[in-house]
C-alpha cells in the first residue's frame, strides 16, 4: 500500500508539473498571438492612411559624425577564439587602470554610453562594447545562440582579453539582465556592479507573473517572439516605431532631462537600419522564456540600482524587490522624473551618484553571507 501510495503522489507530482507548464507556454503562445492580431491591424491601418509610405525604409550608408568622436574613445575589434566572434568596442582611459565594462540595452549599441565614457576614464579603463548582434560586432544567425549562457560566456571573454580579471559591471536594460547574470555566476569578476533600470531576472520573472500590469507592459515580449513580423514593424514608414521609442512624449528620452538630439537619433538608425540588426537585437527576447526560471540567483557583488522613476516598460515596484537576491552593500536610487533611458536622460545625476557608489566602501571589507 505503502508503495502504491508513493506511486500516486509522484504521478501527482509529475501531472502537477506539467500542468503548469501547458499554462506557462499557453500563456506565452496565446499573448503572442493577442499581441501579432494588434499589430497586423495596426500595419493594415498604415497601408491605408498611407499606402506608398508604409513600405519605405532606408539603409543610412554613413555613420553621424558623432559615432566618431575622439573625446569618447577608440574603436576596437576583439574576435574571440572560442566563440569565433568578433566584438566591436570603444575603449577610454590609461590602460592598466582598473576596468569598468559597460552593456547596454534593447534597442541601442555601445553609444549609449556617451556620457558615462567621458565621465570615467579619468579613474577607469572605460570599454562600452557591442553585444553581439549590434552594431559591428558580429550578428550570428542561429536564435539558440542568444541564450544566457552565451551572453554571459561573451562578457567573460572581453574581460580576459582586455588583460584584466575583474571588473566593474555597467548594465542598462538587457545589458543590465546580462550583468546581473554575469555576477551571479562570477562573482569573483566583479569588484561591483552597477545596474540601471533593469530588475533582477528572478524578480522579473515572478513579478509579471503576479502583475498584470506589468505583464501589459512586458507585451513586446510576446510580440518579438514571432519571426520577422516584428523586425516588419519596426521598419515600416522608415522606421517610425524606433523613432518613437527614443523620442515620443511616453517612452522617449528628454523628460526634464537632456532631449536627443537629432544627430544622436540618426546615430541609432544607422546601427539598426543594416541588414540584419533589427533580427539580431530580437533574438535576445526570443530565447528569454526558455532560459527562465534561473538555477542560481544569489549576487555576492556591491550592487547600485538605478531606476528612472517614469521608466514606461518596467514597473518601480521590483526595484525595491531586488533585495532580497543580495548579498552584500545594495543601495537604490530612484530617479525623479527620468526616463527608461536614464544615463541619456539624466546623465549628471547617474554620474554623480555612480561616483558615490564607487568610492564607498574603498579599504573597508564588504559584507557577504
Amino acid at each position: 500500500m505503502a508503495r502504491v501510495l508513493q506511486n500516486l503522489l509522484v504521478f501527482a507530482v509529475g501531472l502537477a508539473f506539467r500542468i503548469r507548464l501547458l499554462g506557462y507556454w499557453s500563456l506565452i503562445y496565446g499573448y503572442c498571438a493577442l499581441c501579432a492580431a494588434g499589430a497586423l491591424l495596426k500595419l493594415c491601418w498604415n497601408v491605408f492612411l498611407r499606402p506608398t509610405a508604409t513600405f519605405q525604409w532606408g539603409i543610412r550608408e554613413s555613420p553621424p559624425a558623432c559615432l566618431n568622436d575622439t573625446s569618447l574613445g577608440t574603436h576596437c575589434y576583439v574576435r574571440i577564439k572560442e566563440s569565433g566572434l568578433r566584438f566591436h568596442y570603444v575603449a577610454a582611459g590609461e590602460r592598466g587602470k582598473p576596468l569598468m565594462l559597460f552593456l547596454h540595452g534593447f534597442p541601442e549599441f555601445w553609444f549609449s554610453w556617451r556620457y558615462q565614457l567621458r565621465e570615467f576614464k579619468s579613474e577607469f579603463r572605460v570599454v562600452a562594447i557591442d553585444m553581439r548582434g549590434y552594431g559591428e560586432s558580429d550578428l550570428p544567425l542561429s536564435t539558440e545562440t542568444y541564450s544566457f549562457e552565451y551572453l554571459v560566456t561573451d562578457v567573460k571573454d572581453i574581460v580576459e582579453y582586455l588583460g584584466y580579471n575583474r571588473c566593474c559591471l555597467v548594465g542598462h536594460d538587457w545589458g543590465g539582465t546580462v550583468a546581473w547574470l554575469f555576477a551571479i555566476h562570477y562573482p569573483e569578476m566583479v569588484t561591483k556592479l552597477i545596474v540601471l533600470n533593469s530588475p533582477h531576472p528572478s524578480v522579473f520573472a515572478d513579478y509579471t507573473l503576479r502583475h498584470p500590469s506589468q505583464l501589459l507592459k512586458s507585451s513586446h515580449f510576446f510580440f518579438f517572439q514571432l519571426p520577422r513580423f516584428p523586425e516588419l514593424m519596426l521598419s515600416i514608414n522608415d522606421f517610425k516605431a524606433l523613432k518613437a521609442l527614443f523620442t515620443s512624449r511616453s517612452t522617449g528620452i528628454g523628460r526634464k532631462g537632456r532631449w536627443l538630439a537629432a544627430e544622436d537619433l540618426e546615430a541609432y538608425l544607422y546601427a539598426l537600419s543594416q541588414p540584419g540588426a533589427l533580427t539580431g537585437a530580437l533574438n535576445y527576447y526570443r530565447n528569454v522564456f526558455s532560459s527562465l526560471p534561473l538555477g542560481q540567483n544569489c549576487v555576492r557583488s556591491p550592487v547600485l540600482l538605478l531606476w528612472g522613476e517614469r521608466d514606461a516598460f518596467l514597473e518601480q515596484e521590483m526595484a525595491e524587490a531586488c533585495r532580497l537576491y543580495i548579498r552584500n552593500h545594495f543601495r537604490l536610487n530612484i530617479i525623479s522624473g527620468a526616463s527608461h533611458w536614464l544615463q541619456q536622460d539624466q546623465p549628471d545625476i547617474v554620474n554623480t551618484l555612480m561616483w558615490t557608489f564607487l568610492k564607498e566602501g574603498e579599504g573597508r571589507k564588504s559584507y557577504r553571507n
